[in-house]
């Protein structure tokens, strides 16, 4: 395990419903009242805590008799409107021993999406942590029927990982009951550092069968490779070792660390690579690849091949290489009905063909987030 070179100023802590709960809802209030008491310390050390906590729908189960997550959209919202006051009541009682204040967050995809409400998520966030508040947040799942059908976060892995993006946090701790990374094909040990995220770690990873749980593995790697992306380090282990939030902060808990990249994403480049739900795919060819990757330059028609997908100028959609391989994500100047007559042609023959357009630019390279 690495130990963070000086005491971070501001981490996200993700806690999965299995942490929070000792059955289909039942609370483990002992637990979450543990776990309020070791991020009461961290704040008191000077660092900013954020909480994104699962566990509404779960809990909603428990209070409406209900063995196993309803497959029907409309019932596992019907679940969440019931438990998501039990959670904010729990932590608000966890806390409140600390005189700690807390504040409930329910985010969707679209507020995130959106660059103003983005910005807005942003400013509200920082405002209730200038007030000494602990934001909890979790995915509103009892309204948003696009996130709890699957066109969504993914789980609250991911959106605590956006929201690391989101706030600049140094680390991210995702706990749950899984001790961390386990090499299933090898040592059959928990991997302590993953210096890259490769498919060869990617392979390790395996889903969930729990009856109130998303995700799973998988979903924790994503989140960290999305995460580290963003500059942030993202530790996975058991939320229930004692005294986990220091000891995974000094370096001497037990679990995974993913080792952040070196600059993380500008503000604007992050929201494009992270926070979007890209409307199509633009094709460009071999000769365009290093252009982009090595180079950072702006994506030129000459070097694009084709379009997938329905999109109009303004949306943000996915770069492909030849080969399909997604390497960045952007926002395009031209429509899907306009890429096949522009594809391929040289600057002066765009002009001729467009002769309003400010940029000719195809993606410009203030709008392109390599990924």
């Amino acid at each position: 395990m690495l130990t963070p070179r000086k005491k971070p100023s501001r981490v996200i802590v993700k806690l999965g419903t299995g942490v929070l709960t000792s059955g289909v809802g039942r609370l483990d209030t002992a637990r979450i009242s543990d776990v309020c008491a070791q991020l009461a310390a961290l704040r008191s050390s000077g660092t900013e805590v954020i909480v994104v906590s699962s566990g509404a729908i779960g809990l909603g189960m428990g209070r409406l008799g209900l063995t196993r997550r309803p497959s029907d959209t409309a019932k596992k919202q019907a679940c969440a409107a019931v438990g998501q006051s039990l959670l904010m009541e729990t932590w608000q009682a966890g806390f409140a021993p600390h005189g700690i204040t807390v504040a409930q967050v329910l985010l969707t995809h679209e507020d995130l999406r959106a660059r103003a409400r983005h910005l807005g998520v942003k400013e509200t966030l920082a405002q209730v942590i200038g007030y000494g508040a602990v934001p909890i947040i979790n995915e509103n799942d009892a309204v948003s029927a696009a996130e709890i059908a699957g066109i969504r976060f993914g789980d609250n892995d991911t959106l605590s990982a956006m929201v690391a993006s989101l706030l600049r946090a140094q680390f991210l701790l995702i706990l749950s009951t899984a001790p961390g990374l386990i090499d299933m094909k090898g040592t059959g040990k928990v991997v302590p550092v993953v210096e890259k995220i490769t498919p060869e770690i990617e392979a390790m990873a395996g889903g969930t069968t729990s009856e109130t749980a998303v995700g799973g593995m998988v979903s924790k790697i994503s989140a960290a490779r999305l995460a580290t992306k963003s500059g942030c380090g993202v530790f996975i282990a058991n939320g229930a070792e004692p005294d986990i939030v220091s000891r995974l902060l000094s370096g001497t808990g037990p679990g995974t660390f993913f080792v952040p990249s070196g600059l993380p994403l500008e503000s604007k480049k992050s929201w494009l690579a992270y926070f979007q739900r890209p409307s199509g795919t633009i094709t460009i060819n071999e000769c365009a690849v290093p252009v982009l990757k090595d180079q950072g330059r702006s994506l030129l028609a000459v070097g694009v091949t084709g379009a997938r997908g329905d999109f109009s100028a303004g949306d943000v959609v996915n770069v492909a290489g030849p080969d399909g391989t997604v390497l960045a994500r952007g926002k395009t100047a031209f429509s899907s009905d306009e890429i096949p007559s522009i594809a391929g042609k040289k600057g002066d023959q765009v002009r001729a063909l467009h002769p309003g357009r400010n940029r000719i630019e195809v993606v410009h390279r203030n709008d392109l987030a390599l990924l």
